[in-house]
């Protein structure tokens, strides 16, 4: 199908101006799309000749779909009213905010800071238990991701660095879903653990029953602070209104950030247990964020809280889980050689497929099927499975049948791939050459 004009110059715009990387990638592939219209769960085309299921939902940004209409309603009003205020002053806004969400906060999670994005939710989360420890190390997880800026940046995979220069000391990595490897780790100098409820880049591995509340008792037992990272958990997306009290923990601090937007504006929040605002009392102006906690944002963030925080609208989510689970395990009776089972907390979902090689493959068959769905960046074998947490059932049952047939294309090119690397391979060996087939 011929390109329109308009979006042939979007695409050589992004190239020569944004990203020619991720423009030639998109094209190699076959997936030049460019975002036009959007709304509910679905995002068009630039030029109208495409739609997409969106099954990614950005990590949980629209949670509550694509522009909202009560949400952009709520933003209007507030921009009649307000703008982004000023952090040195008192804001009853950001007030209001923050009390609702210690509200709705276990224990004394009582004082909240807020940001723009969950990279900065995270690097204060960091600065705030280094200081209250007087402690310098920061423990994460192989595989787990908690942002792309400075200190966020450290507790994740080298891979995200290394390009950048030098590691930055005082971060060591453990696998997930392995206390005894984190109980070694720790020493005097351990400041905090910091892990996803359910890392998403990892591959959407779901914490055993005891892991969480084991790593927050050896943490209680050495004196450091334990930072439960909840930017995609949050809100609703595992059923429960915070992922954490799946295993009836409290921690010490926890990040919120992407659905807190309602995809509308953003906002991030580090939420801090009441001791450790004292961190800030010899000098309450040593942390500022000029755009945390927008005053028009904390408006619509504090909507988004309340929608999130309703018995009906997790009864629903909860209905939603039970539906995609039974749809996707007829799935798997069909397709069991390609798709090997579901990792599922509520509608935070992953897709774990048969390689590395099948993630990759499925995003492509899935996407052109109308569907928007993405692998997982540290294990490809997993395609996450996040779709809005408001769709209705009948839209459940429509994507289980546009994800039989992305299946399907999927395992036939897969089939491809590997009968090509086969050929390669007989070939090399019938011509002494060493080098290996490439996908």
């Amino acid at each position: 199908m011929k390109t329109s004009d308009s979006k042939q110059t979007a695409i050589d715009r992004y190239r020569s101006r944004v990203s020619s990387g991720k423009t030639e990638f998109f094209l190699k592939y076959g997936m030049d799309f460019v975002m036009g219209k959007r709304e509910g769960p679905y995002l068009y085309d630039v030029d109208g000749e495409k739609r997409l299921f969106n099954l990614h939902c950005n990590g949980g940004v629209f949670n509550l779909g694509h522009r909202n209409e009560e949400l952009i309603d709520l933003l209007k009003s507030a921009v009649a009213e307000l703008d982004i205020g000023n952090h040195h002053l008192m804001s009853r806004e950001r007030a209001e905010l923050a009390a609702a969400l210690a509200d709705l906060m276990p224990g004394d999670l009582n004082y909240t800071i807020f940001g723009v994005g969950g990279g900065e939710a995270v690097d204060l989360a960091i600065k705030v238990a280094r200081g209250y420890t007087g402690r310098s190390q920061i423990i994460s997880a192989f595989g787990g991701y908690h942002g792309h800026t400075g200190l966020a940046l450290a507790t994740g995979d080298a891979k995200y660095s290394q390009p950048f220069g030098p590691p930055t000391p005082g971060f060591h990595q453990v696998p997930f879903n392995d206390p005894d490897a984190l109980e070694t780790a720790l020493n005097e100098q351990t400041a905090a653990v910091i892990l996803e409820t359910v890392p998403a880049t990892l591959g959407m591995v779901i914490p055993e029953p005891e892991y969480l509340p084991t790593v927050s008792e050896i943490c209680r037992r050495n004196g450091t602070l334990l930072i439960i990272d909840e930017v995609q958990t949050g809100l609703g997306r595992t059923g429960k209104l915070w992922g954490f009290e799946h295993f009836e923990i409290i921690p010490d601090i926890v990040v919120l950030g992407k659905g807190l937007s309602g995809g509308i504006y953003p906002i991030s929040a580090t939420i801090i247990r009441e001791p450790l605002e004292s961190v800030f009392h010899p000098d309450p102006f040593i942390h500022i964020s000029t755009f945390g906690g927008a005053e028009v944002g904390c408006r619509v963030a504090k909507r988004v809280l309340e929608i999130s925080a309703s018995a009906d609208f997790l009864r629903q989510v909860n209905r939603l889980a039970n539906q995609f689970r039974h749809g996707l395990e007829m799935l798997h009776l069909k397709h069991h050689k390609f798709y090997k089972n579901l990792r599922q907390l509520g509608l935070m979902m992953g897709l774990k497929l048969t390689d590395e090689v099948c993630g990759p493959v499925m995003t492509k068959a899935a996407y052109d099927h109308d569907l928007l769905l993405i692998y997982s960046g540290n294990d490809t074998s997993v395609c996450q499975f996040l779709p809005p947490l408001n769709i209705s059932i009948s839209q459940a049952d429509l994507v289980m049948t546009q994800l039989d047939g992305a299946f399907a294309t999927a395992r036939r090119l897969k089939q491809l791939i590997d009968g090509k690397n086969k050929m390669q391979k007989f070939w090399n060996k019938l011509t002494g050459k060493t080098t290996k087939g490439k996908h």
